[in-house]
């Protein structure tokens, strides 16, 4: 049972500026698309980034935090995160519409999550 509240106590473990918090990747996309999130500490807030090969711009929501998101919350900004450049390359708008495998140290559970939802739509 995959536990929808498990929120980390910390992103940042003091090796880094930055945190991962999760990479994911889209094996169904001809272009073989892989995001990394990322969480950075700026100010006493979270902000979260999104990073792809072609340097594309994404909209978060949320976009920043005052404390680490709980698994549901962090699910949310996977799923409904947007490509915000009309001009974004590699096809992105169409590879977000599918669903990712993902890895993730900061949320265990985020596999699991992910690998059963790709059961559920065949993909697997």
């Amino acid at each position: 049972m995959i536990d929808f509240e498990y929120t980390p106590t910390s992103y940042f473990d003091g090796t880094g500026p930055s945190a991962l918090l999760a990479r994911l990747s889209y094996p169904e996309s001809q272009w073989g698309e892989e995001l990394t999130i990322y969480a950075a500490p700026i100010d006493g807030k979270i902000f979260f980034e999104v990073v792809d090969f072609y340097g594309n711009d994404f909209k978060l929501n949320p976009e920043k935090s005052s404390h680490p998101l709980s698994l549901q919350e962090f699910i949310f900004l996977i799923e409904t995160m947007e490509v915000t450049s009309e001009g974004a390359t590699g096809k992105m708008n169409l590879t977000l519409s599918g669903i990712p495998e993902a890895k993730s140290n900061v949320y265990p559970q985020l596999e699991d999550y992910f690998d059963e939802k790709r059961k559920t739509f065949g993909m697997i």
